[in-house]
């Protein structure tokens, strides 16, 4: 399982560790990615791999949807511009 959320994008980062006698070696910063169903209300239940950050975020603005709507477009990843096409084409036909 790649370590990439299906929603943000966020990934793994590099850098370095620093000791007090200021050496430095390469390390790995790795999201917290958990694969979970996510409930939507117009696609239905959903298995997606989201950082905790980012479900914290889900459950803030309300649920699935609204966080997918809220969010401007170049803050998503692919798989996250997809699902709120299909979204957006539901809630187009549902108030047709």
């Amino acid at each position: 399982m790649s370590r990439k959320c299906d929603i943000t994008g966020k990934g793994i980062l590099t850098g370095n560790n620093v000791s007090h006698a200021h050496n430095k070696t390469r390390r790995r910063f790795l999201p917290n990615v958990q694969r979970m169903t996510v409930l939507s209300e117009s696609l239905g239940p959903l298995r997606l791999k989201l950082a905790i950050s980012t479900l914290r975020s889900i459950e803030k603005s309300g649920g699935f949807d609204q966080y997918l709507l809220s969010q401007p477009a170049s803050g998503l990843a692919e798989q996250a511009l997809k699902l709120r096409k299909q979204i957006l084409r539901i809630k187009g036909k549902a108030s047709a």
